[in-house]
């Protein structure tokens, strides 16, 4: 009988029809998104039986299957506002949905809500409960305003709680482990589990792509990710003004795409600096095959899966050297890495890699390698031999009592 399993995380892969229009302003795309969807499909496939309960963004429907075996059911109102709301519901639904679990498996991101409706069908049902943590609220997450300072200190609270109940911690990166063991969770509960990506489509053996940027010359710096403050895009445009070689494309959508639109205008970049808006996450593979380098400016970022994903398309990553970026790319082998919030050092970094095609090949064929280690086949074989350990760990609990 395979595992059946009740996961919560407040986003997850949304129908392509929900990323544009009023979607953007919903972020329906991002790594928590990604990570969710990737690990589910790699579970579905190894017979796992998965009841994901998250929110619901523009077009998406109330309840739809997912894989052979699973189904998606979303909750709340699909505005871009309160989606907190969303727990109202949750906090009926859930402990019944939990009747037919053998554990929980509870997803932290920016959320409030999450993981006290995990704990509580949890401990209702007697569950194992498994606790991944994408962005720390408690260490990684930086203060800019008074929401990101309720989620600092509420949702840091909720997080320590999280992590001292859960049967399972899995963290993305050796950096946030020994943050926890400091917190007091046991090191034999803390399980470093990165994201994944899906096998690339572009092997070198098959006809190339088509270019989805067609019209945009090269050389090419491509960002890829939500447009929102922390992701520091703005340090990426100022950069594109210190140096000539780049045409910088910008992937994504979010509420601070206006703000960046003004920068570039007021830095005469309006042909240089292209926003793209979001596109489907099918289409970054090629997105990215005909790119010359990735830039990811970010001023706090607990793993980075858009690093993995330019790594694994041969790509030469610059990254500012923040949170478990360095546990991604090792600079000067897989990637180079460049002070946070620094213009100077991202134009330089650029220049390098477009210039020194030597240093570029090197980067981009070491970034490969490292990125094999990262597909979802092995992530889900991981997550799967963790759930298997904690349900051996109940049934032996059960027999001995």
């Amino acid at each position: 009988m395979g595992i059946n399993v009740l996961r919560l995380c407040s986003v997850f892969e949304p129908p392509v029809t929900a990323v544009t229009a009023r979607g953007a302003k919903f972020d329906p795309v991002g790594g928590v998104q990604s990570y969710t969807a990737g690990l589910s499909r790699a579970l579905d496939r190894r017979g796992v039986v998965q009841t994901i309960v998250t929110t619901r963004p523009p077009t998406a429907a109330r309840r739809e299957p997912f894989g052979e075996r699973g189904q998606v059911v979303r909750l709340g109102l699909p505005v871009h506002t309160c989606r907190q709301f969303y727990s109202w519901p949750a906090s009926t639904l859930v402990p019944r949905l939990a009747r037919g679990a053998d554990l929980v498996h509870v997803h932290l991101g920016e959320d409030l809500a999450v993981v006290p409706l995990a704990r509580h069908a949890a401990r209702q049902r007697h569950l194992p409960l498994v606790l991944t943590v994408h962005t720390s609220l408690r260490h990684t997450l930086e203060v800019t305003g008074p929401r990101s300072a309720l989620l600092k200190s509420l949702g840091g609270w909720f997080e320590r709680t999280g992590t001292r109940d859960a049967q399972a911690v899995i963290v993305l990166t050796d950096r946030a482990a020994e943050r926890l063991r400091y917190d007091g969770v046991p090191a034999d509960r803390v399980h470093v589990v990165p994201a994944g990506v899906a096998a690339s489509p572009y092997d070198g053996t098959g006809s190339p792509p088509a270019d989805p940027l067609a019209g945009i010359p090269r050389p090419r710096v491509a960002f890829v990710g939500r447009l929102r403050p922390h992701k520091d895009v703005e340090i990426l445009i100022r950069a594109a003004a210190l140096t000539t070689e780049a045409q910088v494309v910008l992937v994504g959508d979010g509420p601070h795409r206006p703000a960046l639109k003004r920068l570039t205008e007021q830095l005469g970049l309006t042909k240089r600096v292209h926003f793209m808006g979001f596109v489907p996450h099918s289409a970054i593979p090629a997105v990215l095959h005909h790119t010359d380098a990735l830039a990811l400016p970010s001023r706090y970022q607990e793993f980075g899966t858009a690093a993995v994903e330019g790594m694994q398309a041969g790509l030469p990553v610059i990254a500012a050297a923040t949170g478990g970026m360095p546990n991604v790319i090792e600079h000067g082998v897989t990637g180079l890495l460049v002070p946070p919030g620094d213009p100077d050092a991202l134009a330089k970094a650029m220049r390098q890699v477009l210039t020194d095609r030597r240093l570029s090949a090197r980067l981009a064929g070491q970034a490969r390698q490292r990125a094999a280690g990262y597909v979802w086949e092995r992530i889900g074989d991981r997550v799967l031999s963790i759930y298997q350990a904690l349900l051996a760990e109940a049934r032996t609990a059960t027999l001995r009592g």
